[in-house]
């Protein structure tokens, strides 16, 4: 390990002068622009960032967000349906969309000489999308069928959705991303234009342009294809986007799901957990660390230790999750699959034991100090991929955080102590503010006895 360590600080210095650093435009329409300069290979990537997503569908839409994100590789005026996507791949390059709860992401992979013309495309169907009738029908029965696949034949995606929705009584992440089959059954033509006219638009999009390429022509390009485009008013900024949000949760909730096509047990336990806020890290910094001391290292982990390592131990998978960047309220999660034979009760009783002598006992300092070394190294390494720093700085920006905490954040991380490691954990890991799910095969619980 001290050999590992070494040559991760021996590279550090190396890796972060190649990282890429921005270079930050803004057009007159109010559309943002982030450029990642990186010349290591002749490439580049460009990504539309949407600040909308399924967290801010109306009640009883849920799933147009992604509906119309993959309406979006139809037509319009200039371009045929699925002609975007024929370009790019004519071209030697890949593309694909994701929705998720706050933002809808599309984006190119290309030779870096090809940008102009992705630019071109991509701007185009920002504001001159053509829906007919039958587009609509026909991609309307595509997700459906995606949610008959990746969900309702997927136990472990169902039990997910129940989690999601006895986490959150009043916030729109309580909803699926892919929507509620009899929602997306409703869902039609002026439902997917409504959306598309409400949220797709300069003023509400960040584009991020990552690697071979030069800012100030960036810049000029995107003023020639987007900075046309008409800004539509009255869109919320990142500063004033409001939803519902959740109440305090007074008492804990369960979840205990039984399905035959369940092939190992698990027991999930969520907590409700502040994220990233603007101006105000340090707490998710904090849970950030706690997440990898808890779950993230195996066998060094408290979890992997107590839990699947010993001879005796209950379990053959334990480990811990945090997603900070979020726009409101996310989680804080504790994943375990038991060894055959091993009951539910028995399963649960051993981690909120782990959990108990843990926040009694606090942090081993030298296992916190080689957790901060790996992600900073794991830091570093994001960066030094122009898909994983374009993620960074788009995830990051229509979550609601501004240039200065995504610039701020590795500090943050590595400035977290012991004491707020211990102290974010006793405000989070409150049985109170949980959720805890039972995911079995069918008569597991008979037969453990």
């Amino acid at each position: 390990m001290r050999i590992l360590l070494g040559l991760l600080a021996s590279l550090f210095p190396i890796t972060v002068l190649a990282a890429p650093e921005p270079t930050l435009f803004k057009l007159d329409n109010g559309m943002e622009i982030v450029v990642l300069e990186d010349h290591r290979a002749p490439v580049v990537v460009q990504m539309v960032w949407y600040r909308a997503g399924a967290a801010d569908e109306m009640p009883g839409q849920s799933g147009v967000a992604h509906f119309l994100e993959h309406l979006m590789f139809k037509g319009t005026d200039n371009m045929a349906p699925g002609e975007l996507s024929d370009t790019v791949a004519k071209n030697g390059g890949s593309d694909n969309a994701f929705t998720s709860w706050d933002q809808t992401v599309y984006f190119q992979r290309v030779a870096a000489d090809r940008l102009e013309l992705m630019m071109k495309m991509e701007a185009d169907r920002m504001r001159h999308l053509k829906l007919t009738e039958d587009d609509v029908r026909t991609e309307l029965q595509v997700i459906l069928e995606e949610r008959n696949q990746r969900t309702d034949n997927d136990p472990g995606a169902l039990f997910q959705e129940q989690m999601s929705a006895a986490m959150y009584l009043n916030s729109p992440y309580g909803r699926p991303i892919i929507g509620w089959r009899h929602e997306m059954e409703a869902l039609d033509r002026d439902k997917a234009l409504a959306w598309y006219k409400t949220y797709y638009a300069p003023n509400n999009a960040i584009l991020i342009v990552a690697g071979d390429v030069d800012p100030q022509n960036v810049y000029e390009l995107a003023k020639t294809y987007y900075g046309v485009l008409e800004p539509t008013p009255g869109i919320e900024s990142r500063e004033t986007r409001v939803r519902p949000e959740e109440p305090p949760q007074l008492a804990e909730r369960r979840v205990v799901m039984s399905d035959p096509r369940v092939s190992q047990p698990q027991i999930t336990r969520s907590y409700l957990a502040p994220e990233r806020d603007p101006g105000d890290q340090k707490m998710a910094a904090a849970l950030t660390i706690l997440a990898q001391v808890l779950g993230g290292n195996g066998a060094t982990s408290v979890l992997g230790t107590k839990l699947m390592f010993p001879p005796d131990a209950p379990m053959v998978y334990a480990g811990a999750g945090y997603g900070g960047t979020s726009h409101d309220d996310t989680t804080f999660s504790i994943v375990a699959v038991p060894k055959p034979g091993v009951t539910m009760e028995a399963a649960e009783a051993a981690i909120d034991t782990v959990l108990t002598d843990f926040l009694a006992q606090g942090i081993d300092p030298a296992k916190f100090a080689r957790i901060k070394m790996q992600l900073k190294a794991a830091d570093i390494y994001a960066d030094d991929d122009i898909n994983g720093a374009a993620r960074r700085y788009g995830s990051a920006l229509t979550s609601g955080l501004s240039y200065d905490d995504i610039a701020a954040w590795p500090d943050i991380l590595q400035a977290v102590t012991e004491d707020e490691v211990m102290a974010a954990a006793k405000l989070v890991l409150d049985r109170r503010q949980s959720v805890t799910g039972w995911l079995m095969p069918d008569g597991y619980a008979e037969a453990a006895q």
